[in-house]
C-alpha cells in the first residue's frame, strides 16, 4: 500500500485517492478497471482488512497477534520492522500532498484508524464504528492518535484514549473524526455501476 500511495503522490494525472477497505483480494480486478475507466481517481484497497458479513472493515488486528508470536519466539526484529512499515505508511499519508477520501463503511480499529484518520475527507455511515482498543490489552493509543486525540474538544480525547470507547458514525461527525456522512446503500449503488462498467 505504501508503494501504491507514493506513485499516486506523484503521478500528475492522479487527482484524487480513495482509500477503502475489502476483503483481501475481492475486488482488485474491479478497482483496477474502474481506474481505467475513472481517469484521475485511484483506489488503493487496505489489504489489512476484513469482512464483517456485508459491512468492511479497516483494522489491524493481525499486527498484535503476529508480533506477540514473533516476540515470544526471539524474533523480535519482526515487530519493530512491522511498525517501522505501519508508522512510515501513517506518516505518509498524513502528509499526503493529494485530497485523500476514506469510505468507513464498517469498523474503524487501531491500526485502520491510523491509515484513514488524516484524509481529507473521512465519509461515515450508520455502520461506522471508531475505536482505539489497544488500552484494554495494556498498550496505549498509536498511529498519530496523539495528534489527533489532542484535538478533540474538551478532554473527550483523552476518554477514548484511556478507554478505547467505541464510536459510531454519528459520533465521529460530531467530534469531527468524520468529515460527512452518507448512508450505507449509497455504496451499494456505486459497487453495481462498477460492475457494470
Amino acid at each position: 500500500m505504501y508503494e501504491k500511495s507514493r506513485a499516486y503522490e506523484d503521478d500528475p494525472t492522479v487527482k484524487l485517492v480513495i482509500l477503502k477497505a475489502s476483503p483481501l483480494g475481492r475486488e482488485i480486478n474491479l478497482l483496477y478497471k474502474a481506474r481505467y475507466y475513472v481517469q484521475r481517481i485511484c483506489i488503493i484497497e487496505t489489504h489489512i482488512s476484513w469482512s464483517t458479513g456485508k459491512r468492511e472493515s479497516i483494522l489491524l488486528w493481525g499486527d498484535l497477534a503476529s508480533g506477540y508470536t514473533y516476540v515470544q519466539l526471539g524474533h523480535w526484529s519482526f515487530g519493530a520492522s512491522y511498525y517501522r512499515k505501519e508508522f512510515c505508511l501513517d506518516y505518509l499519508l498524513a502528509t499526503y500532498k493529494k485530497p485523500l477520501l476514506a469510505i468507513l463503511d464498517g469498523s474503524v480499529i487501531g491500526g485502520g484508524v491510523g491509515i484513514s484518520i488524516h484524509s481529507t475527507f473521512r465519509i461515515v455511515t450508520e455502520n461506522t464504528i471508531f475505536a482505539m482498543p489497544e488500552v484494554l490489552i495494556g498498550a496505549f493509543p498509536d498511529v498519530g492518535a496523539s495528534y489527533f486525540l489532542s484535538r478533540l474538544p474538551g478532554f473527550f480525547g483523552e476518554y477514548v484514549g484511556l478507554t478505547g470507547a467505541r464510536l459510531n458514525g454519528a459520533e465521529m461527525l460530531v467530534f469531527g473524526l468524520g468529515t460527512h456522512f452518507v448512508p450505507s446503500k449509497v455504496f451499494v449503488l456505486v459497487q453495481c455501476y462498477q460492475e457494470y462498467i
